[in-house]
């Protein structure tokens, strides 16, 4: 059996919403957990309590998805600023570097003469 080898690079994932999906996925779980509960014992007399308590547990698992997602986003935003600022120093320092390499040991300009 030969191995298997992609022929071709996977896509970028894509980003979308995500800190609002997994809010409104969280939203949906104690909606459904609240709207079972006045049929806790029904779902108990037939041995169905792992709807109600699936839900439950599908509510706070999102509690902690939403954290960890708002985090990460946070932290994306973060590196891009980060990055954005590098680029814009060495944009800056390449400008700077321009001007003081033409114009260096001129008369005339401020800074130049000598102090006494």
């Amino acid at each position: 059996m030969a191995k298997w080898t992609a022929k071709h690079e996977a896509p970028e994932p894509l980003e979308g919403p995500v800190v609002a999906t997994v809010t409104g996925g969280t939203i949906l779980w104690f909606a459904l957990f609240l709207v079972q509960l006045p049929f806790y014992g029904w779902f108990a007399d037939r041995g169905q309590l792992w709807w109600v308590w699936t839900c439950a547990a599908g509510g706070f698992l999102g509690l902690i998805g939403i954290w960890y997602v708002r985090g990460r986003d946070a932290a994306l935003k973060r590196h891009a600023a980060e990055a954005e600022a590098a680029a814009q120093a060495e944009r800056d320092g390449q400008a700077g570097q321009a001007g003081q390499d033409g114009q260096a040991g001129q008369p005339g300009q401020a800074g130049t003469e000598p102090q006494a």
